[in-house]
């Protein structure tokens, strides 16, 4: 089976509290107020105009689509291979630290069943060793769970992610792929997130979109977690917005098992209140 990447891949105190504390699994969720929504789309212009801005920002995903497919030997996919290789086992590490963290965040750390599940899949994230350049894959990321040990990068998408937090938030992305193996086995992590993001957005984020958002938000907290623990000279909201502004499109569609590249976004920030706030004031 096969899991393509086609979207990827913290807002003032109004903006958590329209939100609310975070609920159980069974609970229902409040729609974002309309100060929330102002502060949310604040954010978007934050991290859209450093795509525009930044020398390393990604390169958005329809400008990725209308380029020429690149030689698995060019220097921008051989970096951009090197690159992910050298990151996975941080990022594997990050992955599992943030599935940790939203199975607490959810309720489900009292669960013995979905504990099991869990180790289980923290057990698939670690046996991942291998990303493979694919001149054919383009401008896409997947993995076939057949072969669950390796991550296919096309090599135009390998280029475009010029980033350690772009690369970052691409291999997180593939890695919970991988945790929810061919068994959909974190079913009720993913259906608990989509569930609380069509809520708050009002967009239909259900069955496959609930696992792909789930799998972009773990990319945004794993990216998160590495700009806290390896400070620098560049701007928070610069490398933050490094693990979403690959959705920075001018055409924006989406399809039965995708958001578009922009309403991932607000998906994304609607779950994860506290990235909102960081981009709009610049700081932890």
């Amino acid at each position: 089976m096969k899991r393509n990447l086609l979207v990827i891949l913290f807002v003032f105190t109004s903006f958590g509290a329209a939100l609310g504390q975070t609920p159980k699994p069974t609970h229902a969720h409040a729609s974002l107020s309309p100060e929330a929504k102002a502060l949310l789309e604040q954010a978007i212009g934050v991290v859209c105009t450093q795509a525009k801005l930044d020398p390393k920002s990604s390169v958005a995903i329809d400008e990725m689509q209308a380029r020429p497919s690149l030689p698995l030997h060019s220097p921008e996919a051989r970096s951009g291979a090197e690159r992910a290789q050298r990151l996975l086992p941080l990022a594997k590490e990050l992955v599992v630290n943030s599935l940790q963290e939203l199975s607490n965040d959810y309720g489900f750390q009292k669960s013995r069943s979905f504990n099991q599940r869990l180790r289980q899949a923290i057990a698939r994230v670690n046996s991942v060793k291998r990303v493979r350049p694919d001149m054919d894959s383009r401008d896409n990321a997947s993995v076939y769970l057949s072969r669950p040990h390796v991550i296919t990068f096309g090599t135009i998408f390998l280029a475009g992610l010029r980033s350690d937090e772009g690369m970052i938030s691409v291999l997180a992305h593939e890695l919970m792929h991988i945790a929810d193996g061919d068994n959909d086995s974190l079913r009720a992590l993913v259906a608990a997130i989509g569930n609380k993001a069509s809520d708050l957005t009002g967009l239909d984020i259900h069955g496959q979109r609930s696992e792909e958002v789930t799998c972009d938000l773990i990319g945004a907290m794993a990216v998160r977690a590495y700009i806290a623990t390896t400070p620098d000279y560049e701007s928070i909201a610069r490398r933050l917005a490094r693990s979403i502004q690959h959705n920075c499109v001018e055409l924006d569609e989406g399809d039965e098992d995708h958001l578009s590249p922009r309403n991932t976004i607000r998906a994304l920030l609607a779950l994860n209140p506290g990235l909102v706030r960081e981009l709009i004031n610049d700081r932890f």
